[in-house]
């Protein structure tokens, strides 16, 4: 199989591809067109020569593909060919460094690096374009995470494009046999051999620090200056007012789109660093926006009027006051919240939601969620993953929302939540779900974060 760009689910059999090339080649670039909105110019057709489709790239990596068994195969296939001194080229990453050791041992490296291939130690960059970047409208097919746009590291704000293909392992050989023609693996009418894995635990008993459990209070850890600690996080307060710091329609928003990879790795130890970068493809605006209201919050939780931040929320709250007078900004929380119509497609990075959270996040508002692991990580941030029915938006981008009783809602396993949006001294209530939550989940959340609920 070949999942096309730049969705996992734009799948063929490699034959099925190879026998009606164009019709699906015009087809994948129509689609992709919807994807770059028109950004970049992006032709896949180019790469057909004498009727066969030609590959730039062929990479087998990280815990997708870098397994042991799949660069056995790998290697048996590429056994006595050679990739060829043209454009094509092929990097293996072993899954870890044990099993780096066996492939040499039972002599499969060998067998790859004599056909011109490289192999590369255990890494998880090319899942997320920090290793092997393809070229400018390069084709890259990948054992590896998915090849929604810009994963692999190209970037449409500078010009550039490349495409990501998802294919196993065995066909990314043969291909690689095939000197760069699209070949799948059911072609290859060798042997591919049985294996056996010996792990050896001596490559981390003399290198990995074992404290046996029980710590040594002298060993002084370094931090470089781009190793941070997580700002402090409050737990959830009584009612919260939020501002819509981006509206977002698309049908699917991803993971990649909401937090990018590549240019953002060398900040992954760095959280508001890392969140510099947040939805910095879909909307530059953004981070300023969020942390106004990230602001709102520090003030408050250091004892002050979040009025003195920003004087138009003394106008908010007179307009909430008039509805509801016991609330105060000591039992309201300040903070921001995007709308997405389907967030979360694509990868499991939890940065995706922490990025949300370190800027003052609160809450996704969404008519539903792209994977239950994406709304899972918005919990484990202590964010609300709200939910409001199709077609229903009585709110706007920049436009200020009250939440009364969050908190009790929360408690006592509310069905339907009631906000509010304000605006023009006036308050329009209209309805917010957060869907099935188990009993933890809601800890988790009234805590303000799972670092939270595990700290107690």
């Amino acid at each position: 199989m070949i999942a096309m760009p730049f969705h996992p689910s734009n799948t063929y059999t490699i034959e099925e591809l190879n026998a009606n090339l164009m019709d699906i080649l015009d087809e994948t670039e129509k689609r992709a067109q919807v994807s770059l909105d028109g950004a970049v110019d992006f032709n896949l057709k180019d790469k057909v020569r004498n009727g066969k489709f030609m590959v730039d790239q062929g990479i087998i990596a990280g815990c997708a593909g870098g397994g042991f068994e799949n660069i056995c195969a790998a290697a048996d296939i590429l056994k006595g060919s050679s990739i060829g001194s043209d454009g094509f080229t092929l990097s293996v990453y072993p899954a870890s460094m044990p099993v780096y050791m066996e492939l040499i041992r039972n002599g499969c490296a060998a067998t790859i690096l004599e056909t011109g291939a490289v192999m590369k130690t255990a890494f998880c960059g090319p899942c997320f374009g920090a290793g092997d970047t393809p070229a400018n409208n390069a084709f890259s097919i990948r054992h590896s995470t998915r090849n929604f746009p810009n994963r692999e590291g190209s970037k449409l704000q500078n010009g550039q494009i490349s495409s990501v293909a998802l294919m196993d392992a065995r066909s990314i050989a043969a291909t690689a046999a095939n000197r760069g023609v699209l070949t799948p693996a059911t072609e290859f009418d060798g042997e591919i051999g049985k294996y056996k894995y010996h792990f050896d635990s001596k490559i981390y008993e003399n290198r990995v620090f074992d404290s046996h459990g029980v710590p040594d209070p002298d060993t002084e850890i370094q931090f470089g200056p781009n190793i941070k600690d997580w700002p402090a996080m409050g737990a959830l307060p009584e009612n919260l007012v939020l501002r819509v710091v981006s509206e977002i329609h698309d049908p699917v928003t991803t993971t990649d789109e909401l937090i990018p990879s590549g240019e953002t790795s060398s900040y992954r130890s760095n959280p508001l660093g890392l969140a510099e970068f947040t939805l910095s493809r879909k909307d530059p605006e953004y981070v300023e926006r969020a942390k106004v209201m990230r602001g709102l919050e520090e003030e408050r939780m250091k004892g002050g009027h979040p009025c003195h931040v920003m004087p138009e929320i003394k106008e908010i709250m007179g307009a909430i006051k008039s509805r509801f007078p016991e609330v105060s900004h000591v039992n309201t929380g300040f903070g921001s919240t995007i709308f997405a119509v389907k967030p979360g497609d694509g990868s499991a990075r939890e940065q995706a939601a922490s990025c949300q959270k370190v800027l003052g996040g609160w809450a996704n508002i969404a008519n539903e969620y792209a994977t239950k692991r994406y709304r899972s990580n918005l919990i484990n941030w202590g964010m609300l993953p709200f939910v409001i029915k199709e077609g229903e938006l009585p709110f706007k981008n920049l436009d200020y929302l009250f939440i009364p009783g969050i908190q009790k809602a929360v408690e006592e396993k509310a069905d339907a939540i009631a906000a509010y949006v304000v605006k023009n001294g006036e308050l329009k209530e209209f309805k917010l779900s957060l869907g099935e939550l188990t009993d933890e989940e809601r800890q988790i959340i009234l805590k303000g974060s799972l670092i939270n609920y595990n700290r107690v």
